[in-house]
């Protein structure tokens, strides 16, 4: 199981492999920093982005929207909160 921060890491990597020209913006954020707001997501960025957590980290999102996330920290609660299940 990966920790917090391992998470929020590799949610960088994958926002970055969407967006590679905003690599060090997108460094720069935290985890209250907006999906939409501060990382510039789109809804089809944000289901590329639901494509690759589900393969990276083995977790569904069955059940939810990504209008339920609306900050990095909400998706990196949600992926620990899936692996602890």
């Amino acid at each position: 199981m990966r920790t917090r921060e391992e998470i929020a890491a590799k949610l960088k990597e994958i926002l970055i492999y969407q967006n590679p020209g905003d690599s060090e913006r997108i460094m720069k954020g935290t985890e209250e920093s907006g999906l939409t707001d501060y990382f510039g997501l789109s809804s089809v960025g944000m289901i590329y982005m639901i494509i690759i957590i589900e393969n990276e980290f083995g977790v569904s999102f069955d059940n939810v929207g990504m209008g339920d996330f609306k900050t990095l920290g909400d998706v990196v609660s949600y992926i620990e909160n899936a692996q602890k299940n």
